[in-house]
């Protein structure tokens, strides 16, 4: 790990749960393990989010962007869907950095679920339904990516385990 570089496993990316008002962003500790919002950008032009995501993205040393992508209940893309499209291949752009795709199907349902166990309003606290979306979403990339990962370690594993010496890399 010369000159500062990260350990292998160090992975910091933001979830977005983008919507026209308001965009939810969490953000997750180094070992990726753990996600939770972060802050709510309240919407008033491109550029002052682009503006607002070069900060947290310098701060956070952010390599990957996670989108929440709304499927309908039927499993189709539509209208919504095209905007986060275009957004977030815009605010790719103008960070340099890429963009996976998580479904985010009932995320803003569990975040107003979690608000009401808490015994607060989710009509009062939009905000906090954002973020709580948005980490709801960056946390199901980030078990994916562990789930991902531990299969290929596996998989690893079993061919050096079974090859025959001449043939290892």
């Amino acid at each position: 790990m010369a000159n500062g570089e990260a350990p292998p496993s160090f992975v910091s990316a933001l979830g977005i749960d983008f919507g026209s008002k308001r965009i939810g962003v969490a953000g997750c500790d180094r070992t990726g393990l753990i996600a939770a919002g972060i802050t709510t950008i309240y919407r008033q032009s491109f550029a002052q989010d682009v503006a607002q995501f070069r900060q947290l993205v310098a701060e956070r040393e952010v390599q990957v962007l996670v989108m929440g992508l709304p499927y309908s209940m039927d499993g189709t893309l539509g209208f919504q869907a095209r905007k986060v499209f275009s957004f977030a291949k815009r605010l790719s752009k103008e960070l340099q950095l890429p963009v996976e795709y998580v479904d985010e199907r009932l995320t803003s349902y569990q975040a107003e679920q979690l608000l009401i166990a808490e015994n607060r309003s989710p009509s009062r606290h939009k905000d906090l339904i954002d973020r709580k979306a948005a980490a709801l979403i960056l946390q199901q990339w980030l078990d994916q990516r562990r789930a991902n990962i531990a299969a290929l370690s596996r998989k690893e594993n079993y061919l050096s385990d079974h090859l025959p010496l001449g043939t290892q890399h």
